[in-house]
């Protein structure tokens, strides 16, 4: 079983910065990639970015060229990395991992990322 803590959210204005960390612990060698979802209130979960232990990187169109996701495959530590913030990037932000791409199986309690005007 794989758990997942996630932490970095918090408020910052439009345009600034914030850096979310996710560390997996339990049975880390089951999992072949990680990434970040994001739920805004009235709205489904959306995927943000995900990234396997090969490197290989995935983005959502709205957050391409401003968020970058990155790995630490040893400590199975996932990084995100949100430049440029918009107010439409406000959601609660999920870690995820998973045995096989595409597949999540084991999530994070989320942490809450609100940009202001």
């Amino acid at each position: 079983q794989v758990q997942l803590a996630e932490s970095g959210g918090g408020l910052v204005q439009a345009g600034g910065s914030l850096r979310l960390s996710c560390a997996a612990s339990g049975s880390i060698a089951s999992i072949y990639n990680m990434g970040w979802s994001r739920q805004a209130p009235g709205k489904q979960r959306e995927l943000v970015a995900s990234i396997t232990s090969g490197g290989s990187t995935n983005y959502a169109n709205s957050v391409k060229g401003r968020f970058t996701v990155s790995l630490d495959n040893a400590k199975k530590t996932v990084y995100l990395q949100m430049n440029s913030l918009k107010l439409e990037d406000t959601a609660v932000y999920y870690c995820s991992a998973g045995p096989i791409p595409g597949l999540s199986t084991s999530w994070g309690q989320g942490t809450q990322v609100t940009v202001s005007s």
